[in-house]
């Protein structure tokens, strides 16, 4: 791979035209992509379902780029709470979900996306406060070879002043006209390449993805990710944001990730379909064979692949006595798994976790 050793990353808006003829072309299926997700995803009487549902799978997929491996298994496992129930990896994946909301909340009480809340972001994931990186040093290497492909911006002001032009990038449209999507491909190259954090910019990099699509209220729950997109397309992934770096070749990037977002919107709408029919099923064998059915309930079990007593307890406002009878008897009946960790039991929606867990 040739290394443009020269480089040296510029402000935003660039002189380069990004609006050529493919990429123009490849716009309108990826909005109407982006649009009916949307619209589906506003069906669900309890949107929270999805935001937690969607939003575990992400935070898997997206630590598992940066190598941080769990199964579907621990990460549910771990947001059980059990305190006989440890793992280091479910534990990072869990602060990725923790930072996902946090973002959400922040920009849509802002409407905004500043420095600040990307700050805040990190810091969550990370359980820090470091800020941007004021220490050189910092390069970007092959894992295989150790070669060095890349050296981000090394000099603290350099980081604040191209901070400082992505923050208006993103938030003033005067700046520039492109359309949404084509922008959020270039704030996420700007955004990876200035590597503003010492750990962390890849995720922190992702979760900005979505909340710049809300930001533009292309979609209104944070529930596109495009994790799963990138690790079945690693090596392009990378291979393309170098080529920017190197040779300043931007149309295969932009495309790489506009056909990303119409394709993981179709993937999620059929994801959301196969959880709404479930939801269905469960509804009527509930409400048709027990006295104690609501539609709390219902939420709980599908908010939550794994269950247990408290969540029910807070979820339904009923005694312990109450919600450990309901989970008993439907566990007893087939419609969940009633499983043990330590000497806490908690309770599986199988069919929920094996649409899932086969994404």
């Amino acid at each position: 791979m040739s290394v443009n050793k020269e480089f040296v990353l510029k402000e935003l808006p660039l002189s380069v035209d990004m609006e050529t003829k493919a990429v123009l072309k490849s716009l309108p299926k990826a909005h109407a992509a982006l649009a009916e997700l949307k619209g589906v995803a506003s069906t669900i009487p309890n949107q929270i379902i999805l935001v937690n549902t969607l939003g575990l799978q992400e935070a898997k997929d997206s630590s598992a780029i940066e190598n941080i491996i769990t199964t579907h298994d621990d990460l549910y496992k771990s947001e059980l709470n059990f305190s006989s129930f440890h793992s280091l990896q479910a534990k990072e994946v869990q602060n990725y979900i923790s930072a996902l909301k946090k973002g959400f909340d922040l920009v849509t009480a802002n409407g905004l996306i500043t420095n600040s809340i990307i700050m805040d972001i990190q810091s969550e994931l990370e359980n820090n406060n470091a800020g941007f990186r004021k220490l050189p040093g910092t390069t970007l290497k092959n894992l295989s070879t150790g070669e060095t492909i890349y050296t981000p911006p090394q000099d603290i002001s350099d980081i604040n002043r191209l901070m400082s032009n992505l923050e208006r990038f993103m938030n003033d449209p005067s700046v520039s006209d492109y359309d949404p999507l084509i922008k959020l491909a270039i704030i996420h190259y700007q955004f990876e390449s200035i590597h503003p954090f010492y750990d962390g910019n890849g995720r922190t990099g992702r979760i900005l993805n979505i909340l710049y699509l809300i930001l533009q209220g292309l979609q209104a729950l944070p529930i596109l990710y495009l994790s799963n997109y990138i690790i079945k397309n690693k090596a392009d992934y990378y291979r393309l944001l170098q080529q920017i770096r190197d040779n300043d070749h931007w149309e295969e990037w932009l495309l790489f990730m506009i056909v990303g977002i119409e394709k993981t919107s179709r993937e999620t709408i059929e994801l959301i379909h196969e959880i709404k029919k479930l939801m269905h099923e469960f509804k009527y064998k509930l409400r048709d064979n027990y006295k104690f059915y609501s539609q709390d309930l219902l939420n709980n079990l599908f908010k939550h692949p794994y269950t247990k007593i408290e969540f029910v307890v807070n979820d339904l406002n009923v005694s312990r006595i109450t919600a450990a009878n309901y989970l008993n008897k439907l566990s007893d009946d087939g419609l969940l798994r009633k499983c043990k960790i330590g000497t806490g039991n908690y309770y599986v929606n199988d069919s929920l976790f094996k649409i899932l867990s086969n994404r």
